[in-house]
């Protein structure tokens, strides 16, 4: 276990990305943050096909940094899901049902034209 003062933004990110991954997240989009705000270096965005599967990507990733970093992340929207929001600190994560990413289009919020952002 990592004590979280060890831990990077870029390795969590790496592991969020990982696990998301793993649990066939859709349309990945990674915001580098840095310079441009406090609330975190990075975020991620994803796509999940159901509420259902978007919760349980949630619930994985949120059990996966509690196992691994040793701390618990910030969940909001699970019970819905539609649009969770995992704050871990320095990533912050949002999973969507592909209409609610759409309605909402954070990407657009975040990234101006000629962007930095990552697809994978």
């Amino acid at each position: 276990m990592m004590a979280q003062s060890q831990l990077t933004s870029e390795k969590l990110l790496e592991r969020i990305l990982s696990s998301l991954s793993d649990d066939k997240a859709e349309d990945v989009v990674q915001i580098d943050l840095r310079g441009k705000t406090e609330i975190g270096d990075y975020m991620v965005i994803v796509s999940g096909r159901s509420t259902r599967q978007v919760a349980a990507m949630a619930e994985k990733l949120s059990d996966r940094i509690k196992q691994e970093f040793g701390f618990t992340p910030k969940v909001e929207g699970k019970d819905a899901g539609d649009w969770v929001l995992i704050d871990t600190g320095d990533v912050i994560v949002h999973i969507f049902r592909p209409e609610v990413r759409e309605f909402y289009q954070l990407e657009k919020m975040w990234l101006p034209q000629g962007s930095n952002a990552s697809t994978n």
